[in-house]
């Protein structure tokens, strides 16, 4: 069994954000928080998620802000390194190595042994006042640590069990603390009989935050959510991530409308949770109670579900597990108006005992079938029913057919690729069924040992049935009915790619620290053609393979089966860890890795510093193409100092003049006035009589007698109609008195304009005060008429 060096286990998608408490950014914009192997930056006003920093190799284990320069956080992680990112851009700045290996942090924390012990602190950020919470609910303020005197302790208590959270405001006046009452309690510092609450958060509070300025609460619960709290009452903003429970009872399973996967959410729900884009799409409320939170309560709970291949139908079993077993089997339709599942059929008492195990056929335009298999001896196959066309009631399920097989308990069951068989595992014996009759069509025995899961093959390899044990995995060959081969092995979970033959296999290696290992292969050849030992610590509970929107180009041969599915499995630590292949890695860094550029640390590190080092590529490139044309110009004189420090920038009257002249060019381009647009016929006019007289360029000098420089860039072109816009009109008194500078042209249109021009003066004189330029070029005709 070997590993493979271009596939590696990572945290990808539903990962812990209440891992570690959050950071608040110190304008309050931002909330940033661990997420697996990466770090995720959330606006506290829209929920949005802005940036992902990935560049971690192992689990992110903490976030500190960078206590000079507020704009970036620091974070480490588990394989060594600490990283310095900008979240504002979602850049890497730095990455320090440390030559050690933290330890690992999935295990579980073990309870407190007495219900007085410490649970969390906080320290006031002025006062000599340490506040503890204590696993009774009590929470106590200490006091006169510094001094010489004794230390003093008082007490408050308002929770009915342990304090999870403590937290002072920055200014101290008030105490936050939460715990498992899902409410969120303000304590007045120094007069703590004064308190307030916002109460029904959803869920227990796993950690309080503060912003900076304390215009903002955040609270981490234990459903994987963060709340952000406003003006210590409103809760502006919910972050959900996928809901980590206390297990998952239903099996792994993909929308396949959605692509979302699905399972058990907070209590009473199943969660639709979108893998590509890391977020919770919504809540399904599969029991229609009220949840109370309270320690040894019955109450109904979500135990299995399925859907079928279209997405079209949901059914979902609930249990109470009272004095007596009450079971409900319900079937959902799904309803193209609202998006969205609705109950259609309730079904009270299905089976006398547990269900076991539910599977939809797949699905045909004529007919749905959905079997569930129950501890009472029975499998039993529910038909949809089509109303007749006068009645105006919708389809509904009935029991079609009751199974058994020898009066022993059946434990799981699975229908082939094309719905044509259905088998169903009694004790050691596997029955074949015939959906179309229900007839019974063949029976099938292995060695010694209870059938714990089934998996028909897929595509090439459908004649072929697989079952596990908890010694043994076997393969049938339905052809012949006849054991195909068998091995030893301890297998926890067996499922096949919908979309391959590939089959998956995940079992616990005893020998190794009860370390888990995947066998990928395909009932035709039992040697594996893929194995990873290692995968996580203890058992895989679920796993699904979830569909590629694209098929995975580039893969070496020992990975090709994850081409086109994605397999994802749950640890019996909710963790949710995926594989990913070297190329897939590469493409995810090239999207997300934007190392920033090298930083002297000669120069001070100012956010306007880093501003100046973000454009040096793009100043680098303007550069170049500048460099390509002969001359220098004073654009890449500005250009160039864009690439030093902020001591070696442009004199300050060079930036300025050339930042008021490109917004004043603008402002010109965008409002032309009635000068302007007089102006540019003059040029017109004059460019047509003076066209023999070639434009000098503008970085030239008119005593260098150079010949003519290159082309004019656009800039250059705006800069000179700029100038060439200027008011000249001082100049006119010195033109009229000299006669020569009159053409033939001018004077043969002059008496139109002599016969025109006195009307509207004596008419509108008004408007002589408001544009006395044309005054002038009409006075100015006039003259040149009277020299002749």
């Amino acid at each position: 069994m070997v590993a493979h060096a271009d596939t590696r286990v990572v945290h990808r998608g539903g990962s812990k954000i209440n891992f570690r408490a959050p950071v608040i950014t110190q304008d309050s914009r931002f909330l940033i928080c661990v997420s697996g192997e990466c770090i995720k930056v959330f606006s506290t006003s829209t929920e949005e998620c802005i940036h992902h920093l990935q560049g971690h190799k192992e689990l992110v284990t903490g976030l500190v802000l960078n206590p000079s320069n507020h704009l970036q956080v620091f974070s480490c992680s588990e394989d060594g390194t600490i990283r310095l990112w900008d979240f504002t851009d979602g850049i890497l700045i730095r990455v320090t190595l440390l030559h050690l290996k933290t330890p690992s942090t999935l295990h579980s924390v073990p309870g407190h042994c007495t219900r007085n012990a410490f649970t969390c602190v906080a320290c006031h950020p002025k006062d000599d006042c340490i506040a503890t919470g204590h696993g009774d609910g009590k929470i106590r303020l200490w006091r006169n640590f510094n001094q010489e005197k004794e230390y003093t302790f008082s007490t408050v208590h308002w929770h009915h069990s342990g304090v999870n959270a403590l937290c002072f405001t920055p200014e101290g006046t008030n105490l936050l603390s939460g715990g498992l009452e899902s409410v969120l309690v303000q304590w007045r510092y120094g007069q703590e009989g004064q308190k307030d609450f916002l109460p029904r958060l959803g869920s227990s509070i796993k950690e309080i935050v503060v912003s900076p300025d304390g215009s903002l609460f955040c609270t981490s619960h234990t459903d994987n959510k963060i709340t952000v709290i406003k003006n210590c009452t409103k809760v502006s903003a919910v972050i959900q991530g996928l809901v980590h429970g206390d297990g998952v009872k239903t099996a792994l399973m993909v929308d396949p409308r959605t692509k979302a996967l699905v399972l058990n959410g907070k209590p009473g729900h199943l969660q639709f949770y979108s893998l590509q884009r890391d977020q919770q799409l919504y809540n399904l409320d599969i029991v229609q109670q009220e949840y109370i939170n309270q320690s040894n309560l019955d109450q109904f709970e979500v135990v299995k579900a399925a859907l079928d291949s279209r997405g079209s139908w949901l059914a979902t079993v609930e249990q109470r597990s009272a004095k007596e077993v009450e079971i409900s089997l319900k079937l959902w339709a799904f309803d193209e108006h609202t998006q969205s599942f609705v109950l259609n059929t309730t079904i009270s008492a299905p089976h006398d005992g547990p269900i076991s195990e539910i599977c939809f056929s797949p699905s045909s335009q004529n007919s749905t079938t959905l079997v569930s298999v129950s501890l009472d001896g029975h499998f039993k196959a529910w038909q949809l029913t089509q109303p007749d066309p006068s009645d105006d009631e919708e389809a509904s399920w009935s029991c079609d057919f009751v199974g058994d097989y020898h009066s022993l308990e059946p434990k799981c069951c699975c229908f082939s690729a094309d719905g044509s068989l259905l088998a169903v595992s009694f004790k050691e014996v596997v029955t074949v069924w015939s959906p179309a009759s229900w007839d019974l069509l063949t029976t099938l025995s292995q060695p010694p040992g209870a059938i714990q899961d089934l998996c028909f093959g897929r595509l090439s390899c459908s004649k072929y049935l697989l079952g596990a044990t908890d010694k043994n995995l076997c393969c049938w060959n339905l052809l012949t009915c006849s054991l195909e081969w068998s091995t030893a092995l301890d297998v926890s979970l067996l499922l096949a790619d919908p979309l391959s033959e590939n089959v998956a296999a995940f079992f616990d290696n005893n020998q190794t620290s009860c370390l888990c290992v995947v066998f990928v292969f395909r009932p035709s050849e039992p040697r594996p053609h893929f194995s990873q030992q290692a995968l996580c610590t203890g058992r895989v509970t679920r796993a699904v393979f979830a569909p590629r929107d694209e098929p995975l180009d580039g893969c070496e041969e020992s990975s090709q089966w994850l081409n086109r599915s994605q397999l994802y499995f749950l640890t019996h630590n909710m963790e949710l860890l995926t594989f990913l292949t070297k190329p897939e890695e590469e493409r995810l860094m090239a999207l997300s890795k934007q190392v920033a550029p090298t930083i002297d640390d000669s120069v001070a590190m100012t956010p306007f510093y880093l501003l100046l080092g973000k454009h040096r590529k793009r100043q680098e490139e303007e550069r170049d193409i500048l460099s390509s044309q002969s001359g220098v110009r004073n654009l890449r004189l500005w250009g160039e100092s864009w690439n030093f420090g902020v001591p070696n920038l442009a004199p300050g009257n060079h930036v300025m003049s050339s930042c008021v002249s490109s917004m004043c060019l603008l402002r010109d381009e965008e409002q032309p006035t009635e000068v302007e647009m007089e102006s540019e016929k003059e040029e017109e006019d004059s460019e047509e009589e003076g066209a023999s007289v070639p434009p000098r360029p503008e970085h030239e000098s008119s005593d260098t007698g150079a010949k003519l420089g290159p082309v004019l860039t656009k800039a250059e072109h705006r800069e000179l109609r700029g100038v060439k816009k200027l008011d000249y009109s001082w100049i006119r008194g010195l033109v009229t008195s000299n006669p020569v500078v009159n053409t033939t042209k001018q004077m043969v249109k002059t008496p139109k304009q002599r016969v025109k021009t006195p009307k509207p003066m004596a008419k509108t004189p008004k408007p002589m005060v408001k544009t006395p330029k044309p005054m002038v070029k009409t006075t100015k005709p006039m003259v040149e008429t009277t020299n002749p």
